[in-house]
């Protein structure tokens, strides 16, 4: 048999929709002392059943430089600032728009020492639309993510 002669069958999946809505938590990881960490999760789904990716984790130093951004992002999704705690177990979670742009703060500033550049840095994407987040986002979280934050990293930077 020649390879003109053999039929190939592919096999096709059905691909269903997802009833689950998208949103971000985080959680607090303890650090010495008072001091604590962040663990960034995308999540998809209910209450009953979510499925979570961790997106972003930081040290206690990369917390403290951006606690403000933190505080922020909690009131806006509708929770009172003192559920952050450093010994709390219990995820917090965030609106899908505050969720991105929180993320995205964090993946950009998370290398960067210097704390005017990442005052700028986040002063830049809190400036943007909630549209230029998301494609931010995107870029920053796919194929070419280390590319992606270095580029937006120049854009916001003087």
């Amino acid at each position: 048999m020649t390879t003109s002669q053999r039929s190939i069958t592919i096999s096709s999946r059905r691909l269903a929709a997802v009833s689950g809505v998208r949103g971000f938590r985080f959680t607090v990881n303890p650090g010495r002392g008072e001091t604590y960490g962040l663990t960034m999760e995308e999540t998809y789904g209910e209450a009953g059943s979510v499925l979570a990716t961790a997106v972003v984790t930081l040290t206690p130093q990369q917390t403290a430089r951006i606690v403000d951004v933190l505080f922020a992002a909690i009131r806006r999704s509708g929770h009172q600032p003192s559920v952050l705690t450093f010994s709390r177990k219990a995820p917090i979670r965030l609106t899908e728009p505050d969720g991105v742009r929180l993320v995205l703060i964090l993946l950009v500033t998370q290398p960067i020492a210097k704390y005017e550049r990442v005052r700028a840095l986040v002063a830049g994407i809190n400036a943007m639309s909630t549209e230029e987040t998301y494609y931010w986002y995107s870029k920053c979280i796919g194929v070419d993510a280390k590319r992606a934050r270095k580029a937006l990293r120049i854009l916001l930077s003087d």
